[in-house]
């Protein structure tokens, strides 16, 4: 969860941009990252794939006023609307963006080609239906910044009971890695997001990162089976809480209209 989903950087400057807040060019940069090229296949009036710049146009000029995220896992809906096959396609992904203003829909598909040891990433994004209704389970930021303070409380309890949060080179590394990640933090959101939303994504990042830690440390103390199960079961709804924390984050555009001009 440190790394940003691809879903809230494509709706976190394609929010920028429908605000007029940075140019198409800045915001097809900030939504590529270190891929190396990302492609929109099946707008409507195209016949195949388009860049970034004319699709964030296309989309616009087809009525989109703003841009949601969407981070489902099974048994987890977060932010779908349906219908059925674009929800199978954004489970399947672990995301997707949701166009507001218009009833279309984006998931990324995400290969690598080259040779071994140089690798580049390739992400084509699939234009579909969406049924206009109210996303699943998205909370507002005020709900989320609750959540994750609640969250942060008890797993870390839990977690350091089980003697698998807080020690060793692996977390030492992954602390290390939050905190130049945490110095970035505000780049994250793009221009015009509202400080609170800001604070909610870094606090999901942190919640995040407790995680990670907990996941990549092995089973440090937790020995036995029903130790391990204690783990399991403290850190999915941790998992649940910061996921749709960084689902509201990025939806305070949409949900507030709280990017600033």
């Amino acid at each position: 969860m440190l790394v940003e989903p691809r879903s809230g950087l494509l709706a976190a400057w394609g929010n920028a941009l429908l605000a007029g807040l940075v140019s198409p060019d800045e915001a097809a940069l900030a939504i590529v990252g270190e891929d190396a090229v990302h492609r929109v296949d099946g707008l409507p009036g195209e016949a195949g794939p388009v860049g970034l710049t004319l699709a964030l146009g296309r989309l616009r000029g087809l009525g989109a006023t703003g841009f949601r995220v969407a981070l489902p896992v099974p048994g987890h809906p977060l932010g779908l609307s349906g219908p059925p096959d674009f929800n199978a396609r954004a489970l399947e992904a672990e995301e997707a963006v949701v166009a507001y203003g218009v009833a279309y829909g984006l998931v990324p598909e995400v290969a690598e080609a080259g040779p071994a040891g140089d690798l580049h990433v390739e992400v084509v994004w699939r234009v579909l239906p969406v049924r206009e209704a109210p996303p699943a389970d998205v909370p507002s930021l005020g709900e989320a910044e609750r959540e994750l303070a609640e969250a942060l409380r008890d797993a870390t309890a839990v977690l350091s009971r089980l003697d698998v949060a807080g020690s060793g080179p692996v977390a030492e590394a992954a602390v290390d890695a939050y905190r130049a990640r945490a110095e970035l933090g505000r780049e994250v959101l793009a221009p015009g997001y509202p400080p609170r939303a800001v604070r909610v994504l870094e606090m999901a990042q942190r919640v995040g990162l407790l995680v990670s830690v907990a996941y990549e440390n092995g089973h440090g103390g937790a020995v036995s089976a029903s130790e391990i199960a204690a783990r399991g079961e403290a850190l999915r709804p941790v998992e649940r809480v910061a996921r749709r924390a960084q689902v509201a984050a990025y939806n305070a555009y949409v949900e507030g209209g709280e990017v600033r001009r």
